[in-house]
């Protein structure tokens, strides 16, 4: 019965059942697949790629040097492989870059050792070599926080209260079961719910004002750092920005950025591993003193403007027709930025570079675009749609595209982690399902052939999608992406595996040439 109940759940997977039976007539080249397949295997580049992007260049805070460094060698390669109008597309005004220089900080009582955490991203240095007593500064009220004044000039606050662990009887890593490939499957069409910044609740709002006056008393006193506890646990430490002061009654246009030039000054900010953090919280709960001395040297420097990184494969019949692959550039600071996102900058990459040494004629240009200032925001590739494609004031107006834009075809993500694809979200349009399935099916991966309804977000298609042009993120297994690796000081070349990234650049390879041969444009929703 199990072998029967299995061997149905794998024809739902492959066929979709949950969408039309008929044949699909998209036609497919077998042998340029076959090529494919054979190139970015038997001569896989990518993780050679992988290793200079995050072992040398290291990670890629946008505004950094190293960021600068990397796309400076991204672009010499697409040169190398015969690429065409290979270069760095500017955003306009961004604010500065940040740097970590050196960092160290550990205890000196009750007992010396070394503190187990790491800067915020635009955190300011600290002045020299600080020592001083740690003060858990944990005050619910007004006449609470108080009671802290006088108190807090040369002193380590921490912010936040013991973190409860639990033992880890789940496996961190993962790939998606059948079960849940089944439900995306049979998903219908879902609206993409965007964020909507409302006014607050009374109470957010109670909440949000006692931290901004918490925070104000800090820095009016001078203490020496504040010290946050890390989400998860062995070790790894998850870590993105600095913390800017700001009353929550403030407009949000009007919120200064961390990487603003104007940015109001703020005190250093580390995230702490949260079994350190913990051990501190409970000798300072014990009625204990806890001393801390930390030396924290950052560099700011000058990012007026960074870059998206463009490079073709020109088009024999339809040049400007485009399909576009790409995946965000840029990474937090804390590891070197593998699975979030070298892997997906990888993919694309290495996906140009398959179809540049087969010297496959695309009928329409393919492009590739890495892109900056994801992680702060989409920056990157909101940018470029609006100034090569069109554009769209707010959900309520009507999109205006450009000439660019109405010629665009689609474009196609990699940015969930570094595991291999099991298929794509078709964000609501249901006119692509037979397209995608005749190129899954043709592809021969019976791993990857989940086609789904679901809209995903939070990542660079949402920059085209949001105007209409047709874009796709691919579904990719999770493997330690939530768990170990996402904004963490874990997220290292080691972490990848090297059969997934090769099946992830092949399939996105499959799908931008067949996307530039088709005889029409991808349809659009």
């Amino acid at each position: 019965m199990k072998q029967k109940f299995l061997a149905g759940l794998l024809v739902i997977l492959v066929t979709g059942i949950s969408f039309s039976q008929t044949k699909p007539k998209e036609p497919v080249d077998t042998t340029a697949i076959r090529k494919i397949w054979n190139e970015g295997t038997e001569n896989s580049q990518a993780m050679n790629l992988l290793h200079y992007l995050t072992d040398v260049c290291g990670p890629r805070l946008t505004g950094s040097p190293q960021y600068t460094k990397a796309a400076n060698w991204a672009t010499q390669k697409m040169k190398e492989w015969g690429m065409t109008n290979v270069h760095l597309d500017g955003l306009g005004p961004f604010g500065r870059g940040w740097t970590l220089r050196h960092y160290t900080a550990h205890a000196t009582q009750p007992d010396i050792f070394p503190l187990l955490s790491y800067p915020k991203a635009w955190s300011p240095a600290t002045k020299g070599t600080v020592q001083g007593e740690a003060i858990l500064f944990d005050a619910k009220t007004d006449s609470a926080i108080e009671t802290y004044r006088g108190k807090l000039k040369g002193k380590f606050i921490l912010i936040g209260n013991e973190r409860k662990m639990e033992p880890l009887f789940e496996p961190r890593a993962s790939r998606k079961a059948d079960s849940t490939l089944l439900e995306m499957a049979n998903s219908d069409i879902s609206t993409f719910r965007r964020f909507r910044r409302g006014p607050l609740t009374p109470e957010a709002r109670q909440n949000a004002v006692l931290e901004y006056k918490k925070m104000k008393l800090l820095e009016e006193e001078g203490a020496h750092a504040i010290l946050t506890p890390s989400r998860g646990d062995g070790g790894t430490i998850f870590v993105q920005q600095a913390s800017v002061t700001i009353h929550p009654d403030t407009p949000f246009a009007r919120r200064p950025r961390v990487w603003d030039t104007k940015a109001p000054s703020m005190l250093p900010q580390v995230a702490v591993a949260a079994e350190h953090y913990n051990r501190l919280v409970r000798v300072l709960n014990n009625g204990e003193r806890v001393r801390l001395e930390m030396n924290l040297e950052v560099n700011f420097h000058k990012a007026d403007s960074v870059y998206n990184i463009i490079g073709e494969i020109r088009g024999t019949e339809f040049p400007d027709e485009v399909v576009m692959v790409g995946g965000h550039f840029d990474s937090w600071h804390g590891g070197t930025g593998a699975t979030d996102n070298a892997t997906g900058s990888v993919v694309a990459l290495e996906a140009m570079r398959i179809l540049r040494a087969l010297d496959l004629k695309p009928r329409r240009t393919i492009r590739i675009g890495l892109w900056a200032g994801e992680e702060q925001g989409l920056l990157g590739s909101s940018s470029y749609v609006k100034k090569h494609f069109g554009e769209r004031q707010d959900t309520a107006s009507p999109v205006i595209l450009k000439p660019a834009g109405e010629k665009f075809s689609v474009y196609f993500n990699d940015d969930n982690g570094g595991g291999r694809f099991r298929g794509i979200y078709m964000q609501s349009n249901p006119a692509v399902q037979p397209i995608f399935r005749a190129w899954l099916s043709a592809a021969g991966d019976p791993a990857a052939q989940t086609l789904t309804l679901r809209n995903t977000g939070s990542t660079d298609h949402v920059s085209f999608d949001q105007i209409g042009l047709p874009a796709f993120q691919f579904i990719q297994d999770e493997i330690e992406y939530g768990t170990m690796t996402w904004h963490s000081t874990m997220d290292l070349y080691d972490r990848v595996i090297e059969k997934d990234l090769q099946q992830s650049a092949v399939l996105m390879a499959i799908f931008a040439y067949h996307a530039a041969m088709r005889d029409e444009l991808m349809p659009r929703k």
